[in-house]
């Protein structure tokens, strides 16, 4: 799904109204990643890969099946707490910055707007 410049905003506004939209979003893709390997056996690249990055293992107790999954082991047995953590302040960073390129734009603009006024303005010199 490849998403237009406009839509990518508006995601974003939406978020940052609401950070715990995504927050529980992410709390039940993780849930049920877990449950659909305890299960099945599949989706261990997914569960890989929120390991190594959040540097924990698992829910809130440990697992024998799921330690199979974690890069060492002795990491903190709480993913669903560094999730939320990691998300909302990864939610604020792109705030500021959606902000600070807001603001550049807006520059852009006037600096734009007082270009053509003053090209408009000059006498012709042909």
């Amino acid at each position: 799904m490849a998403w237009s410049g406009e839509e990518r905003p508006g995601v974003i506004f939406a978020f940052q109204d609401d950070p715990g939209i995504i927050l529980q979003e992410m709390s039940v893709y993780y849930s049920s990643s877990l449950h659909t390997y305890r299960t099945t056996g599949t989706g261990n690249r997914t569960l890989r890969a929120i390991h190594s990055v959040l540097q924990c293992c698992g829910d809130s107790f440990p697992d024998p099946v799921i330690q199979v999954l974690c890069p060492t082991s002795h990491l903190s047995p709480n993913c669903t707490s560094k999730l939320k953590d990691f998300f909302s302040w990864k939610l604020y960073m792109i705030g500021v910055v959606g902000i600070g390129i807001a603001g550049v734009m807006i520059f852009g603009m006037i600096f734009s707007l007082v270009l053509c006024c003053a090209i408009r303005n000059s006498p012709d010199e042909m």
